[in-house]
């Protein structure tokens, strides 16, 4: 299969020229820098209509204008789908040149999600992400560098700090982090994130070992589903849902359902602008490219609060939130007396916007953004980094770094094949 060799700063470079001679201006444009009426309707492109990019169709009440994938397959039953008005492409590249498409949905595998979203940023487009927000930290600190610079609204998507029951606590998390912050439960705290509390961590998302190579069908452009991953014989188990199975381009249960579970307990704890110190690995050795199982995983932050990953359900009677003074379990049951009194006797956490929409027409950062996104998500690629490595790591959350461990630091930023090196 021809290899495309358009680099990313090719694509930019172009993009700019190409944008220079087509009349359509962006709305932000006419009315300032950034700018969009309140009255405008917001429009979109999702890249990536896969089983995920399928719930992005219809987010919100913008308007749809452009779908992208791969696989032609799912572009075309999405466009049957989506009616007429909607441009479908293979290339991604094409969508962000469009000049009238506000925000673009990425719904792709993970090993595309940061690369993706700088780009989008540099082409002017805010961004709605799908998590786990990067596989890589050094991905997210890029991420985080580019929205900044080009002054685009970044959301993630998983919603559990802000809007609906959060699992197995089958209440918002507004309530854990009022009781939180009322200081009933003592200090540190241990959250512990398994079964028995309610948080179920997927481990049929493993890879297979010695996979026979296949040829590519003709419906998938597996060059560009590939794209910054390292190059890889086709086989079906690595690509569409399974590809979670697979180092190159995931992390398994825990990068499927890390950052869905661990955001939240980031916020509660208060730990959104640091990373934990310290993580701990209990688990089998693991292939160099299938991911396999594990059985715990423990984080410790500089004031002693924990985070613990029961993959065995080993703690049956394991609270999801333990202090000195005080525990809450799975459903929301709490040895603190009259505990929903407490939480209405406290003032509500401080509002935030949780409406992309109103992020991007107001310029003003979205509750889950580019910033507390990247550090859940490193939390997440800590852990697996230790579980590729097969042992305990301890982390600088300034530098954002491993400490005295080169074999670690290289895994912060993987190397790219050279088209899409950054």
């Amino acid at each position: 299969m021809e290899k495309k060799s358009t680099s990313r700063r090719d694509f930019v470079r172009k993009s700019l020229v190409a944008a220079a001679g087509i009349s359509i201006i962006p709305r932000h444009v006419m009315g300032g820098t950034n700018f969009i009426p309140p009255s405008d309707q917001l429009t979109k492109a999702v890249i990536g209509v896969g089983g995920m990019g399928q719930g992005h169709l219809d987010y919100e009440g913008t308007r749809l204008l452009a779908i992208c994938d791969a696989d032609a397959n799912h572009l075309s039953s999405t466009l049957q789908k989506v009616g007429s008005g909607v441009k479908g492409y293979r290339d991604f590249r094409e969508v962000l040149q469009r000049p009238d498409v506000d925000i673009v949905h990425i719904a792709t595998p993970p090993h595309w999600h940061g690369l993706m979203s700088i780009m989008a940023a540099e082409a002017g487009k805010d961004v709605w992400c799908e998590k786990p927000m990067t596989r890589t930290i050094g991905e997210g600190k890029k991420v985080v560098e580019a929205m900044q610079q080009h002054g685009k609204m970044f959301r993630l998507n998983t919603w559990f700090r802000f809007k609906d029951n959060f699992y197995g606590m089958g209440t918002p998390v507004k309530k854990l982090k009022k009781v939180v912050d009322s200081g009933a439960l003592g200090w540190p705290l241990k959250v512990t994130i398994s079964g028995v509390t309610g948080f179920n961590w997927k481990f049929y998302w493993v890879g297979k070992e010695n996979l026979a190579p296949q040829p590519v069908p003709a419906e998938l452009d597996y060059n560009m589903w590939l794209g910054p991953a390292p190059e890889k014989p086709y086989h079906p188990h690595r690509v569409h849902g399974t590809f979670r199975g697979y180092w190159d381009y995931d992390g398994g249960g825990l990068g499927d359902m890390g950052q869905h579970y661990i955001d939240p307990v980031q916020y509660f704890l208060g730990k959104d602008n640091t990373s934990p110190i310290k993580v701990e690995v209990d688990a089998p050795e693991q292939h160099y490219d299938a991911i396999g199982t594990w059985r715990r995983i423990t984080y410790t932050y500089a004031d002693g609060c924990q985070i613990i990953l029961d993959g065995e359900n080993r703690d049956k009677d394991a609270a999801y939130i333990e202090g000195p003074n005080g525990k809450i379990y799975n459903g929301f049951k709490s040895t603190i007396p009259n505990i929903e009194g407490l939480i209405n006797s406290i003032p509500d956490p401080e509002e935030q916007i949780t409406v992309f929409s109103e992020s991007v027409k107001t310029r003003q950062k979205f509750a889950l953004n580019e910033e507390n996104g990247h550090r859940s998500a490193t939390v997440v690629n800590m852990g697996i980094i230790a579980l590729r490595l097969g042992r305990t790591l301890e982390f600088d959350p300034v530098k954002q770094e491993f400490i005295n461990d080169e074999e670690a630091n290289r895994l912060i930023d993987q190397p790219m094949r050279s088209s899409w090196a950054y």
